[in-house]
């Protein structure tokens, strides 16, 4: 299998909006009008911000695959520096074939590159295959995560 990993640009945006909204939850939370000015404000803030690592998976100039990497520096262990991964997704004509592995080999060495100790992720309860995925990795489901939905103020 012949994929980049590279940090994403601008014109990857359409793809990678198209990725986020291709299942049951993401077709509910992304934008179905396509207008890309939201997520491209989004996209200029986590490519100004040197802790934000927006990675594309490239298989011969298409993309396959993504997800985003953001190093945390804090004070808990030690000062330690974590890695957390979120917003994972591969094309669905690419599921099942290690793609998905690749990147998460790829995420790790690079947390790892940049001084992390430890990695993170979270995931939906509604999603079994990922929680699957994610045991098979060696990742333990080892916290409870809790979220709070705020909406903009008006």
């Amino acid at each position: 299998m012949d994929l980049i990993f590279r940090k994403a640009h601008a014109g990857d945006l359409a793809a990678i909006v198209d990725l986020l909204a291709d299942d049951a939850l993401g077709r509910h939370r992304e934008e179905a009008s396509r207008d890309l000015a939201p997520y491209l404000r989004a996209f200029e803030q986590m490519d100004a911000d040197p802790n934000q690592f927006l990675c594309v998976a490239d298989r011969d100039g298409v993309v396959v695959g993504t997800l985003q990497l953001t190093f945390i520096p804090g004070l808990s262990r030690g000062g330690a520096t974590r890695g957390q991964i979120e917003a994972v997704r591969v094309a669905r004509d690419a599921r099942g074939a290690g793609v998905g592995r690749a990147m998460f080999d790829w995420a790790i060495e690079t947390c790892r590159a940049q001084g992390c100790t430890l990695v993170q992720l979270t995931t939906d309860k509604a999603r079994p295959d990922a929680h699957r995925f994610y045991d098979a990795l060696g990742f333990k489901a080892s916290h409870i995560g809790y979220k709070l939905v705020l909406h903009p103020p008006g």
